[in-house]
């Protein structure tokens, strides 16, 4: 029981990521590293895997390949996570201590 919880909670996690970068990039596109190429293309993509992994951890078929793809999607969007803590870009809505930051790294 405790694993289907924890894979809804993680479901709808990536579905709100999901949803926040197709409905307001340009705050992403804030934290988003300069090295990155394509940023506004990038993320409106990511927004969609995010969404088709959230399905798919919901799917028995679909679970284990899309644990396995969303915690490298994660590796990779790391970065910008970096950029967000350390440049204390502030994010409306999202708070700006490490009591946030910290944990969010962490996972």
């Amino acid at each position: 029981m405790t694993r289907l919880i924890m894979r809804w909670l993680l479901a709808a996690f990536f579905a709100a990521a999901s949803y926040a970068h197709l409905t307001v990039p340009e705050k992403l596109l804030s934290i988003t590293p300069d090295w990155v190429p394509f940023a506004p293309q990038i993320i409106f993509i990511t927004g969609l895997l995010e969404f088709a992994g959230a399905l798919a951890l919901l799917s028995r078929p679909l679970r284990t390949p899309a644990a396995i793809a969303l915690a490298l999607y994660t590796v990779c969007v790391w970065p910008a996570n970096i950029r967000h803590a350390i440049d204390g870009v502030d994010l409306a809505g999202l708070p700006s201590s490490w009591w946030y930051h910290g944990p969010r790294l962490a996972l």
